[in-house]
Formats: structure tokens, sequence, C-alpha cells
């Protein structure tokens, strides 16, 4: 929506400072825009000149009935300090009324995984016997193998496939290139999808295969859509009566956390996920050391005290 002509430049300067210099996602990137714009439909379109840090903070008071999730909160406060620190830098306001805004902090919590029988069981009640059946497959399995967000996995193209050398090239948050590694099991379905099964997904429909053709499609021969994965995986855990909520982004937690498990080093397992930052891969060490707890008390006859008691006392 525009607000008025110069805001509209200022908001296209903005994205395209987003996109170009910043590097960030066309998701955050939209959202961004949507939170700014919102913001400045509610002041009544003033303009940024206008802005002070009371009319930011009444905004955040007015938002807070809307129950939003605090990381949602704390986005908000994100786009908005990103936009008048950028307006800022050029000059086009004389202060930022947004510098010391502050976002709630964000609770804590460890990412939910599958263990490693969890993972196993979903992986082998994939129906296999059509086309698309054998396609679920093969997604499934690069998720485990590779930790690839859904979103990579789903933008993969033939040109990113190197698996002569079981490598795929993806490409992540901020278009950030990166190299990743595929399993010889993940492999056998990959090349079982593509050489039987691919040519057959979308009925009636002529499939050409380039460089740049989309490995995974759709009934009407089109790139597959994250919410088919969601789906699929959806349907394989109702099936299975599995009690836990599994996402894509599940498969990446696990992948993470069993690799971690092993052994793998934090430097290694950063660079395949693609995590700008090792502070974002070091969460996966306090998921499996908690996973150890749990096993520990579980399995050790003096893990817990009233068993340790009893012993002394037998």
């Amino acid at each position: 929506m525009v607000i008025n002509t110069t805001f509209d430049v200022y908001l296209k300067n903005f994205i395209a400072y987003l996109s170009i210099e910043k590097n960030f996602s066309i998701h955050t990137i939209n959202a961004y825009k949507s939170d700014i714009v919102s913001f400045f439909i509610w002041t009544n379109k003033l303009t940024p000149e206008k802005i002070t840090f009371n009319k930011l903070r009444e905004y955040l008071h007015f938002i807070q009935k809307f129950n939003y999730k605090k990381s949602t909160i704390a986005r908000k406060i994100a786009a908005l300090r990103t936009f008048f620190k950028f307006l800022y830098k050029l000059q086009i306001i004389q202060s930022n009324p947004a510098e010391n805004l502050t976002a709630p902090k964000k609770p804590k919590s460890l990412p939910k995984f599958l263990t490693e029988d969890e993972m196993l069981t979903i992986l082998d009640n994939v129906d296999i016997n059509t086309p698309a059946g054998l396609r679920n497959k093969a997604i499934l399995e690069l998720l485990w193998a590779t930790g690839m967000r859904v979103s990579e996995l789903s933008g993969l193209n033939f040109e990113d496939l190197e698996l002569d050398e079981n490598e795929i090239t993806v490409f992540g948050k901020g278009a950030k290139e990166r190299i990743v590694l595929v399993s010889e099991r993940a492999k056998k379905y990959l090349l079982q999808y593509i050489n039987v099964a691919r040519p057959l997904v979308a009925k009636n429909t002529k499939i050409e295969t380039t460089s740049k053709s989309p490995v995974f499609i759709n009934k009407t021969g089109f790139r597959l859509q994250n919410k088919t994965i969601r789906n699929t995986i959806n349907d394989i855990v109702n099936k299975i009566q599995l009690p836990k909520h599994v996402t894509p982004h599940v498969f990446r937690h696990s992948f993470a956390t069993k690799m971690i498990e092993n052994g793998a080093d934090l430097r290694v397992v950063q660079e395949l996920l693609g995590h700008s930052s090792i502070s974002n891969t070091q969460i996966y060490t306090h998921i499996s050391t908690q996973h150890l707890k749990q096993e520990y008390n579980k399995a050790h006859p003096h893990a817990h005290k009233e068993n340790f008691n009893n012993n002394l006392n037998s």
C-alpha cells in the first residue's frame, strides 16, 4: 500500500538496501515491509520526520492487545529500528527515534528433534508404490541426510546436483551458497525418483529436464511447494501415531543433533547447516547434553536418589 509518494520512495530504497547490502531473505524483507507499512498506517500516515520515540512506544502499547508472540513483536521492533536507522544514515531524518526502542526477550527453548529410531520409523513408512510416493521418499531421506531447510530442498534445480561427488549446492537465507553432502542411502532414493518416478509424477504432462528444471515437481509439472512436504510428513506421523509435532525443520534439528552426538566438529556442522554464527549451532550441544542426561536417568540404577537409598538399605 502506498501512503504517499515520498514514503513510497523511502520504502522502495529501504527494501533494496535490505536485499543488496544486508542480504536478507525475501521472507524477512516481506515481513519488514509489512511491519513498516502497518505502523505508518496506524500513525494516520505521518511522515517519518514527524515520528517520535513516544509515538513508537504508543504503537507498541497498541499492538499488545493482539496477543502477538514475543518473537513477532521483536521482529516488528527490529523492522522499525532498521528502517529509521537507514533513514538517519541517509540524513533523511535528523535523529533516530527508534534508537533506544527495545524488544522483549525471546524465551529460550531448545529445538525439538527425533531420535534415530523415530526418524527411521517415519522413513520406513513412506508409501513408495506410486511415483509421488517415491518422490516423497527421496525428499524425506534428503532432509534427514543433509539437514537442508525445506525451502532449500524445494528450490533445487538439476544444475545444483553433483551426485557423482555426493554433493548438492543449496542457496540458503539471503541467497548464501553452500555445499551439503548426501549419504549413499539418500542418493539411492534420489536417483530412483529422478530416473523412474519423476517422469510419471505429472500425469498427461510432458516433463522437460534441463539444468534449470526443478528437481521436485508436483502433479502439474511445476515446482513442488513447501506445504506439500509438510502435509506429507503430517500424514506419515498421523499414520504411525507418533506423539510428536514433526515439521521439516524437525528433520534439520534431528540431523544436527545426531551429528553432534556422534562427535562431529561444531564448525563442520555450522558449515553444513549454513549458520552465519556458530552460536546458532551451539544450541545443539545443549540438546545433546540434555538427551544424554535423559538417557542416563532412565538407564542407570543410581541415577535417582530413591534408588540409591534403597540400594544402601538393602
